[in-house]
């Protein structure tokens, strides 16, 4: 009886895992590549296009930060827009078979920079990797964000 509870549990804990194996949708925790601390909680969502929206729904609090509440240094159509609310990733489209997505464009609106952006998710689904760069990859930065549950 003992074994058959454990392997259903094991079972089920695939599973659970297997749920957010291919998919971005959530609220993930922005980590700072430079710091470690957090920036920022992204609720990702999927469009009619089958391509993937990152939105800014919170600023995260750090000490001795005074966050900055517009992007004023960003191109059109971002200049002067609230922070908090922005879509900073956008077109981001799944790679079939894996768990790496491509083609997206990400903005830093404390920089006022757009960059070419690509994900790779866990396989757990619970972290994904998120490389922003120009022109060539290996000459961006990476973060890793952390899935809220």
């Amino acid at each position: 009886m003992k074994a058959l509870k454990l392997s259903l549990m094991m079972i089920g804990s695939l599973w659970a895992g297997s749920i957010y194996a291919n998919d971005l949708t959530g609220t993930w925790l922005q980590i700072d590549d430079k710091t470690g601390s957090s920036k920022a909680v992204i609720e990702i969502r999927k469009d009619s296009n089958d391509s993937y929206i990152g939105k800014i729904v919170k600023v995260t609090p750090r000490p001795g930060y005074t966050p900055q509440k517009t992007c004023n240094k960003c191109p059109a159509p971002y200049t002067n827009q609230a922070i908090l609310g922005m879509d900073v990733l956008t077109g981001l489209k799944h790679i079939d078979g894996t768990n790496n997505y491509d083609k997206g464009k990400v903005i830093d609106p404390l920089a006022g920079k757009i960059y070419d952006a690509k994900v790779r998710l866990a396989a757990n689904g619970k972290r994904l990797t998120l490389r922003g760069y120009m022109g060539v990859s290996a000459l961006g930065r990476s973060q890793t964000w952390i899935r809220q549950e």
